[in-house]
């Protein structure tokens, strides 16, 4: 799988985005940025405005957050932990003890990833 890099600058996709058809032609951008890329997945909580039938094609699939952070907790739990000790330890203001803080991810429409992560949540 292709890793985003922080602070990298995705351009030159413009051309790509007439020639791709989405139910909201405002995500066209996100396809294009993700076929420049050479990404293997787009991860958005709205799937709807997604669909395989005009991913597929181009080598995408849509992903639900909550579902892409389970992949990754199945092919790298210690990774997962570790990142989310790391976003828990930046909740300042105010601090977030882990329970909370998997109350927060809750709140996010994350589910899933919850219920694996509080069964780990004493190394959050």
């Amino acid at each position: 799988m292709n890793q985003h890099v922080p602070g990298a600058i995705v351009t030159d996709f413009e051309q790509l985005i007439e020639a791709i058809v989405l139910p909201d032609k405002d995500d066209r951008h996100v396809v294009a940025a993700a076929i420049k890329t050479r990404a293997e997945a787009i991860i958005t909580f709205n799937l709807k405005d997604f669909p395989a039938t005009a991913l597929s094609p181009l080598g995408l699939e849509a992903l639900h957050p909550d579902d892409f952070i389970c992949n990754l907790i199945d092919i790298n739990v210690g990774a997962v932990i570790e990142a989310a000790r790391n976003h828990r330890a930046g909740l300042k203001n105010p601090p977030f003890s882990a329970d909370d803080y998997l109350d927060l991810l809750l709140k996010q429409k994350l589910p899933k990833t919850v219920s694996k992560l509080r069964l780990m949540s004493v190394m959050i």
